[in-house]
C-alpha cells in the first residue's frame, strides 16, 4: 500500500506536492492555540502524592514561592543612608502586582519580639530609619538576638541585606524579576549590588531562555544542515525538497501537539531541534543511492525507483525502531517526556512517509540533463571519501581478531566508566558560571543562611498536638539534626518563636532562652504572642489548630546530592531517636519537590531506555528473523551508550536531565547505521555468491558513504546546541556528536570483522 503511494507520488509529482503542502498549512494553523508552561515542577504528574503533599503545606502554612533578593554594599548597609534606600525598596516591592505583599518578609516588614513596660511588644525590626550610631547598633543587636533574623535579614558582617519576596505562581517569577531589577537600578547607589537567587526565578528564567535559545538554535540547525547538504550534493533543487522535509515534519509533529491541546513544556519546546536532523536522515540515504545509480542508468525514473526497491525495507525498519526508541519514553511517568516522546515517534514517522513521497517527486520535475551535468561532477569529488572507506573497510575486516579484542577492552572501560556515574542535578548549574543568576547564588548563599527552600512538616493526629511540650522539643531536636549538616545554613519553627518569646518574657535572661516543659506555660506564650502581634504571624509555622508544625530549611546547596543527604540524615535521627506518639514527619518544598521529579526522571529513563532496548532488539529479530543478526544489530548502539556515558563519567559529568534525556533519545538514533549496514550486507552476500571480501567491499561504497554524512547530519545538526549558554542544551549538543561518533565506527569498525570471524553464517541466516 505505501510502495504504492511511492510510485503515485512519481506519477503525479505535481499533486502530491499540492497535497503535502495543503495538509502542511493544516497542521500550521494549529500553532496561535499554542500554550506554554515552563513550571519544571510540571514534570510530576498533579496527583503525585510529594507534590500534592507540597500544594496542602503552602495552603495550610501560607507559605510560597520565594525570590530572595540581596543587597550588598562593602562599606556596610548598616548606614542610614544604605537603610533608607532599602526601605524604599521594600515599599515599591510591595506595589508589584503578582508578589504576596502581607508575607514579604524584610527589616521594615517582619515583626521582632520585645518587652515594652513590662508588657510584650510585637512589631517590625526597623519602624523607623535609624539616625544615629546608637540606633544602628540597637538595630543590629536586635537582629542578632533573634535567632528567626540570625543569617537570615542581614548577613553577620554587616556589608548585606536579604528581602525575602514571596509570589502568588512561579511562571510571574521572572517578570516580578524585571521589575525588581528596574526598581533596584533606580533606588541603590553606585556602590551598592543587588543579587536575585531562588528556584523560582532560577527556574522560571531558565524556562523563558530555553525558549529563546530554541529560536536561534532551530533556524541555525536548519541552516547548517543546508549547508552540509549543498556541499555533499551539490544541487539546490535537490537539497531544497529534503529541507522541505525536515520543515514540514516539525510543523506536522508540533501542530498535532498543540492541536490537541497538549502544553508546550520544557521537554516538548525540544521537539524541532530534535525531528530537523533525524527527519533528514532516510533522504540522505535515498540521495546517496539515486547519486550512485543514476550515472549508470542515465534515467531518473528507473533510478529512483531502484533506489527505493533497494533502501525501503531498511528505511522503513529504521523509521520504526527509531520512533520506537522515543516512543519508550512514554514508560516514563513524567507527563512531559511521555508527550515529548510520544510526538517525536510521530513526526519520525511522518519524516520517513514524506521522505518517500515528496523527494521522489521532487526529483522528478528535475531535468535529466541538469541531473546529469550535476551527479557526475559531485561524483567525481567524491573520490577521496571513497579511497578512506575503502581502506576502513580492508583494515577493519583484515584485521578482525585484534579489532574485536580492542573493542571488548573498550567496552570493558566503558562499563567501568558507568559504573562510576554520578546521579545529581541542579537548576542553578543549568547557566553559565557567569550568568548573573549564578553569581547570585554564590554570593547569597555565602552571605546567609540559605536560598533553598525546603520544608519539614511535623504532624500529629489530633488538633493541639504542637502543644504539647514533646512534640516541641521534639521540634528543637529536628532543627538541631539538621543545622549540623555543612550545607544547612539555617532551620526555624515554632520552637524558635516560644523561646524568643520566653527570653523577652523573662527580661532577656539567657538561662530562659529554653522551651517551656508544661503545656499551659507553652500555651500562655503562644498567646502574648499573638495577642500582642498580628493573628498571622504565625501562619507559616503552624495551621490553625496547632495539628501540624512546620520546620523551613534554607540549604545552601541545591543539589539533588545534597537534599539527598539531608533526607538521610533526618532519617538516622527518626530512627535513633522516634517522634512521640502520634506524630509523623515528612518533607515537603520546593528544593525537595525537585529532588524528587528528578529522581523519576533517572528512575523513568532507566525504564523506558531498558524497555526500548528490548522493544529494538525484537523488531531488529523480526527484520533479519535471526537471534544472532538482532544482537549483532544491537552492537552499535550498545557501545554508543556505554562509552558515552563511560566518558562523561570519566571526564566528571554528573548524571543530570539532559543525560537522562538523551539516554533514551540514544535509543531512537543509533541504531540507524547498524540497520543499513546489516541489511545491506545480507543483500550483497546472497547476490555475491556469500564472498565476504566482494561483499564488504560492496558495502563500503555507497552504503558507508551513507552512514557518515547521516552521522555528520546528526552532528551538525545537534552542534549549534553545543554553543549555547545553556548547560543543558550544550550536554545535548556534544553528547550526541559522541554517539554518532561512537555508533558510526562501531558499524563501519566492528561489524566488518564480526563478518569474517563468523565466516558469513550469521549473515546469511534465512536471506532469501
Amino acid at each position: 500500500m505505501l510502495k504504492r503511494l511511492i510510485w503515485l507520488s512519481m506519477d503525479y509529482p505535481r499533486t502530491a506536492i499540492l497535497l503535502v503542502v495543503l495538509v502542511t498549512i493544516a497542521f500550521g494553523t494549529q500553532f496561535p492555540k499554542i500554550h506554554i508552561d515552563t513550571d519544571p515542577e510540571n514534570m510530576l504528574p498533579a496527583e503525585q502524592a510529594d507534590r500534592v503533599l507540597y500544594n496542602r503545606a503552602k495552603r495550610d502554612f501560607g507559605i510560597h514561592d520565594l525570590i530572595v533578593l540581596g543587597i550588598t554594599d562593602e562599606a556596610g548597609m548598616f548606614r542610614p543612608e544604605a537603610l533608607s534606600r532599602v526601605a524604599r525598596v521594600v515599599e515599591r516591592v510591595l506595589g508589584i502586582h503578582g508578589v504576596i505583599t502581607a508575607d514579604v518578609i524584610s527589616l521594615t516588614t517582619t515583626d521582632d519580639v520585645r518587652s515594652k513596660d513590662g508588657l510584650l511588644d510585637v512589631r517590625p525590626l526597623m519602624v523607623r530609619i535609624p539616625e544615629n550610631q546608637a540606633g544602628i547598633e540597637a538595630l543590629r543587636a536586635a537582629i542578632a538576638d533573634n535567632p528567626l533574623f540570625t543569617d537570615k535579614l542581614a548577613s553577620r558582617d554587616g556589608t548585606a541585606l536579604a528581602i525575602y519576596i514571596p509570589i502568588e505562581r512561579k511562571d510571574q517569577a521572572a517578570r516580578i524579576g524585571g521589575e525588581l531589577r528596574a526598581i533596584l537600578d533606580e533606588e541603590l547607589a553606585a556602590e551598592q549590588r543587588y543579587h536575585l537567587a531562588g528556584l523560582p526565578i532560577v527556574e522560571d528564567s531558565f524556562g523563558i531562555e530555553m525558549f529563546r535559545q530554541m529560536g536561534i538554535v532551530s533556524p541555525a540547525s536548519g541552516g547548517l544542515l543546508f549547508v552540509l547538504l549543498w556541499l555533499v550534493f551539490r544541487k539546490l533543487t535537490l537539497v531544497v525538497p529534503v529541507m522541505v522535509v525536515a520543515m514540514f515534519t516539525v510543523v506536522w509533529g508540533m501542530g498535532l501537539l498543540i492541536g490537541m491541546g497538549y502544553t508546550v513544556h520544557i521537554m516538548s519546546s525540544m521537539i524541532p531541534v530534535f525531528l530537523m536532523p533525524i527527519a533528514v536522515l532516510d533522504s540522505v540515504h535515498i540521495l546517496s543511492d539515486f547519486y550512485d545509480r543514476y550515472p549508470r542508468l542515465k534515467n531518473r525514473r528507473q533510478a529512483l525507483r531502484e533506489s527505493v526497491e533497494e533502501l525501503y525495507t531498511p528505511m522503513l525498519y529504521t523509521s520504526v525502531t527509531s520512533a520506537a526508541g522515543f516512543a519508550s519514553l512514554m514508560l516514563a511517568d513524567i507527563p512531559p517526556v511521555q508527550v515529548f516522546g510520544a510526538f517525536v515517534a510521530f513526526g519520525i514517522l511522518i519524516a520517513f512517509l514524506l521522505t518517500v513521497t515528496l523527494v521522489p517527486a521532487a526529483i522528478v520535475l528535475i531535468r535529466e540533463e541538469r541531473l546529469q551535468a550535476v551527479i557526475g561532477r559531485v561524483d567525481a569529488q567524491g573520490g577521496w571519501l571513497d579511497g578512506a572507506l575503502q581502506g576502513l573497510g580492508r583494515f577493519a575486516f583484515n584485521r578482525a581478531v585484534p579489532v574485536a579484542l580492542a573493542a571488548a577492552l573498550i567496552l570493558g572501560l566503558g562499563f567501568w566508566g558507568v559504573s562510576r556515574t554520578v546521579v545529581n542535578d541542579n537548576p542553578v548549574a543549568w547557566f553559565p558560571a557567569d550568568h548573573e543568576l549564578r553569581v547570585a547564588d554564590r554570593v547569597m548563599n555565602r552571605q546567609f543562611g540559605g536560598t533553598y527552600m525546603a520544608y519539614l512538616l511535623v504532624e500529629g493526629e489530633e488538633p493541639g498536638a504542637i502543644k504539647r511540650p514533646e512534640v516541641m522539643a521534639y521540634l528543637e531536636g529536628l532543627q538541631r539534626a539538621l543545622e549540623a549538616d555543612p550545607k544547612v545554613g539555617k532551620t526555624s519553627s515554632l520552637a524558635d518563636v516560644v523561646r524568643q518569646v520566653r527570653y523577652v518574657v523573662h527580661d532577656a535572661d539567657p538561662a530562659e532562652r529554653r522551651l517551656p516543659g508544661q503545656v499551659e506555660e507553652l500555651a500562655q506564650y503562644l498567646f502574648l504572642y499573638q495577642m500582642a502581634g498580628d493573628a498571622g504571624d504565625l501562619d507559616n509555622f503552624v495551621d490553625y489548630d496547632y495539628r501540624a508544625a512546620n520546620i523551613w530549611v534554607q540549604m545552601q546547596a541545591g543539589d539533588n546530592l545534597e537534599m539527598a543527604r539531608v533526607v538521610e540524615r533526618v532519617e538516622e535521627h527518626l530512627q535513633a531517636k522516634p517522634p512521640p506518639a502520634g506524630i509523623q514527619v515528612r518533607w515537603s518544598g520546593l528544593n525537595y519537590i525537585n529532588k524528587v521529579w528528578q529522581d523519576e526522571m533517572v528512575v523513568g529513563m532507566a525504564k523506558a531506555v531498558l524497555g526500548g532496548f528490548l522493544a529494538v532488539f525484537v523488531l531488529m529479530v523480526l527484520l533479519f528473523r535471526s537471534v544472532s543478526l538482532g544482537f549483532l544489530s544491537m552492537l552499535p548502539l550498545t557501545f554508543a551508550i556505554t562509552l558515552s556515558y563511560g566518558l562523561a563519567a570519566f571526564m566528571g559529568k554528573e548524571y543530570d536531565m539532559p543525560m537522562a534525556v538523551c539516554s533514551a533519545l540514544t535509543l531512537g538514533l543509533s541504531i540507524d547505521f547498524a540497520i543499513h549496514f546489516v541489511q545491506r550486507y545480507r543483500s550483497n552476500l546472497a547476490r555475491l555468491g556469500g564472498d565476504l571480501s566482494a561483499a564488504n567491499g560492496v558495502v563500503f561504497g555507497e552504503t558507508a558513504r551513507a552512514i557518515v554524512r547521516n552521522a555528520l547530519v546528526i552532528a551538525v545538526g545537534f552542534s549549534p546546541m553545543a554553543l549555547s549558554p545553556l548547560g543543558p542544551y550544550k550536554t545535548v549538543g556534544v553528547f550526541f556528536a559522541l554517539l554518532m561518533l561512537f555508533s558510526a565506527l562501531t558499524a563501519l569498525g566492528l561489524l566488518p570483522g564480526l563478518l569474517k570471524l563468523t565466516h558469513g553464517r550469521l549473515w546469511k541466516a534465512k536471506a532469501a
